[in-house]
Formats: structure tokens, C-alpha cells, sequence
């Protein structure tokens, strides 16, 4: 994950040089502008509400956890009608940074170690430089995360949406006569 990205149309930069004992709150709610954008940026029809809740807070030494909640209501292209399919985003955040010089990055891949992965556990820490994270580009990552690749309007199959169903199986016949199979 990048947290850089200065490109986010929901781009939050927190300052996390001194971060409170209860950590940072953050809330970031989308107007009407950054919705579009965020729309635009993911190939969405459009995107009707868009609100991230995050808790900036202090990890190990000088680690940051991000942690919070994305919900956003969108609606998306039908892949077989094309017609809008609304869909409720409510997807959790939780990632963990360390700064690009912390001997816990360094640690691993880089030293030649062994890195054990836990395909269910948690993300490694991701990296960052300086005393700000774009914890509003962080939370858009998890957004677009969350997103359906292949929407479908209820009730919609594929199967459905092919009119040519016989030519199609007419063409399967041939290339199977072709290819020698029966």
C-alpha cells in the first residue's frame, strides 16, 4: 500500500511527530467534488456517500497504527445490463507503518531473514517517511478494496444476457469438429 499519494481526492495528512496518548481521531467526510473524483478514480457511476473514521495512535517505538471504519454508498454499471446497481460499502481499516529507517523495516526480506506471513493474520508494516501519513489515501485504498469487480443487478445472470446462445454453440461445435475432439 501506498500512503503517499498525493493524488487522493480524500487526502488526509496527519501529523504523527506527536501523537496523543489516546491517538489521533480522524473523520473524513467526502463533499460533493471528492465524491466525483473518487467516482472517476475507481469506475464508478458515482459515489453518493463516502465517510472514513480512522484512529491514528502510536505502535511499538515509533510505529503508527491506523485503524477505523470506510463506508460509502455507490453505485456501479451492471456487467451483463449495464443498468446502476447500488451497493453499501462498510469496510474495516487497520494497517500498521513504521518510518523507512526503523530497525523493524530493515528487519526481513532486505537482511536475508525469514519472513513468516499468516494469510489470514494481519498486513506487515508498511513504510513511510516523514512526520505526516496520508491516512485519507490509506482509507481509499481500503475503499477501493472493498469494491465489486463484477456487479450484477438482482436477478441478472449471465446466461441471460446472451441472445446468441445457439450461434455460440453452433461456433463451440465447429471448433471442437476442428480441433478433432467430439
Amino acid at each position: 500500500m501506498k500512503t503517499d499519494d498525493p493524488r487522493s481526492p480524500v487526502s488526509f495528512r496527519a501529523n504523527i511527530s506527536r501523537l496523543p496518548n489516546k491517538g489521533l481521531p480522524v473523520v473524513i467526510e467526502a463533499d460533493a467534488m471528492q465524491r466525483a473524483a473518487l467516482a472517476a478514480e475507481h469506475g464508478l457511476l458515482s459515489v453518493e456517500s463516502y465517510r472514513a473514521e480512522l484512529l491514528v495512535t502510536s505502535w511499538k517505538r515509533n510505529g503508527v497504527k491506523v485503524s477505523g471504519r470506510v463506508e460509502a454508498d455507490i453505485a456501479q454499471a451492471c456487467i451483463v445490463t449495464l443498468d446502476p446497481v447500488e451497493s453499501h460499502i462498510d469496510e474495516a481499516v487497520e494497517a500498521l507503518l513504521l518510518p523507512e529507517d526503523s530497525k523493524l523495516a530493515r528487519h526481513g526480506f532486505d537482511a536475508g531473514g525469514e519472513i513468516l506471513l499468516d494469510a489470514e493474520g494481519p498486513d506487515s508494516p508498511e513504510t513511510f517517511s516523514g512526520d505526516t501519513i496520508d491516512v485519507g489515501a490509506l482509507a481509499e485504498q481500503f475503499f477501493g478494496l472493498a469494491i465489486d469487480l463484477y456487479p450484477r443487478k438482482k436477478g441478472v445472470s449471465l446466461d441471460a444476457a446472451s441472445d446468441t446462445g445457439s450461434e455460440e454453440n453452433e461456433f463451440q461445435q465447429k471448433l471442437r469438429s476442428l480441433l478433432g475432439k467430439s
